[in-house]
């Protein structure tokens, strides 16, 4: 072999060593730093800079939510619940109002409400509403499983007024 090839192939193994540092430092950090619950606490409040063009990568969720409030049918209104609320957990307080859109919970940075959880999965569980009003939880192939009332969840299931919906360490109702 050459003493040029033998350099190309050194640098060559160098280049894909480094590589590999970096994109392991990469997935170091953004499993230590990549959730931002802070930021996606106040979603609400940075739906004016949202809608100005600012960010229009997370316009969708706002306008999910301001468009499915006609959706919602008369049926069974009086006793529907009107917000999901985080009752156990890092976001306790969170209040989210539900507007006939689907809510998406996990640790993904794109997820309705973010978890900061080590046993919660990146895409864990949805809720969404059927067409009779009533609203389902589903678990979407989670490690550690989604529980609702203290029975971990194999199949979507309606979910009762009040009845804690557990997800790691996070707790979340339906209220009216």
């Amino acid at each position: 072999m050459s003493e040029l090839t033998l350099t190309v192939m050194r640098l060559g193994f160098l280049a894909v060593l480094w590589l590999f540092v970096i994109v392991a430092v990469q997935v170091i950090r953004s499993d230590l730093f990549g959730t931002r619950v802070t930021q996606r606490a106040g979603g609400a409040r940075r739906a004016a800079p949202d809608r100005s063009g600012q960010r229009q990568g997370s316009a969708p969720p706002p306008q999910r939510q301001s468009g499915g409030r006609g959706q919602s049918g008369g049926r069974g209104r009086r006793n529907a619940p009107t917000k999901l609320v985080v009752t156990e957990g890092s976001l306790s307080g969170t209040t989210v109002a539900l507007q006939g859109q689907t809510i998406t919970l996990g640790r993904a940075h794109d997820s309705t409400i973010v978890l900061d959880d080590d046993y919660a999965s990146s895409r864990h569980a949805r809720i969404y509403p059927d067409q009779g009003g009533q609203w389902i939880v589903e678990d979407l192939g989670s490690t550690n499983g989604t529980y609702l009332d203290r029975t971990r969840l194999t199949t979507p299931t309606p979910i009762p007024l009040g009845a804690p919906i557990r997800i790691g360490k996070t707790v979340i109702e339906l209220r009216k």
